[in-house]
């Protein structure tokens, strides 16, 4: 598990580009048949990433968390981001597809993950788990790729058209802090949250995906009046602190999966800036 240490918005002028990356740019989460881990320090989160190719993986127990197992005091959300595979979780087995969505809560003991067909068109299952402390346990819960709760945003003229999934929020998937969905955006469109925001009560990650090889996302953060950029590929995270705007804009069209974890739960809970106050 590699450590990422919190930052403030004071750091950010004073960095060039490998630490912004070393920072906050999470680039090869995906290693076969390995869990890789990053502890982020930013309202403690968790993010993991899973590739099982020619053997079923499970959730190891790290010892930067102190804990007996990995959900012993923690919840998470999982989404599969690759080809079908299989998560299962103290003896209960879901089959996940690709951009479907499983809670795991407080307790769960044994998690482990599996392939369903590691040479198919969509390769092997990479399933991507972000997790935040837990206070109590909510119960496992699946979510079928486009079946939470759909709010259809942006424009074609504003080149930002896309389609969000919310799985674990308020009113959807119960958690204690942790939430998730998908963006997935249209043909054509090419930017994300834009006008962009923050959450001071909130830190974020995005994981781009479903972004050809040869694509790029152009991902800003920074406080308004001082943004950087992350040159980003395909199948990386990036890490918002809650001070940071978080948006991007793309060479080809994308999906990502956004992740929250902090104060509260509610979306909406943000603040927004013009365009034109950006710097």
């Amino acid at each position: 598990m590699e450590q990422r240490y919190a930052t403030s918005p004071e750091h950010l002028p004073g960095m060039g580009t490998a630490e912004l990356r070393r920072r906050y740019l999470v680039e090869n989460l995906f290693v076969d048949d390995e869990v890789n881990a990053v502890y982020t320090h930013h309202d403690r989160v968790v993010l993991v990433g899973v590739r099982p190719v020619t053997t079923t993986v499970a959730l190891p127990t790290f010892p930067e968390i102190r804990s007996e197992y990995f959900f012993a005091h923690r919840e998470g959300g999982i989404v599969n981001v690759g080809g079908r595979g299989t998560i299962s979780v103290d003896g209960t087995t879901y089959d996940v597809g690709h951009g479907s969505c499983l809670y795991v809560g407080r307790g769960a003991t044994d998690v482990s993950f599996t392939s369903s067909d590691s040479g198919g068109e969509q390769g092997p299952a990479r399933f991507y788990l972000v997790s935040a402390p837990a206070h109590t346990a909510y119960p496992t819960t699946f979510v079928e790729a486009g079946q939470g709760a759909v709010r259809e945003l942006g424009d074609p003229l504003t080149s930002n058209r896309r389609t969000l999934n919310q799985y674990i929020h308020e009113n959807g998937v119960r958690s204690c802090q942790v939430v998730m969905g998908v963006t997935t955006l249209h043909p054509g469109s090419m930017w994300n949250t834009m006008p962009a925001h923050t959450h001071d009560r909130r830190m974020e990650a995005y994981l781009y995906f479903d972004l050809p090889d040869d694509a790029r996302v152009i991902h800003l953060m920074g406080e308004p009046s001082e943004t950087r950029h992350l040159v980003v590929g395909n199948e990386q995270a990036t890490i918002s602190p809650s001070w940071s705007v978080h948006s991007g804009v793309g060479t080809a069209s994308y999906s990502f999966v956004w992740a929250m974890a902090g104060e509260n739960q509610s979306f909406d809970d943000m603040d927004g800036f013009p365009v034109t106050e950006m710097r």
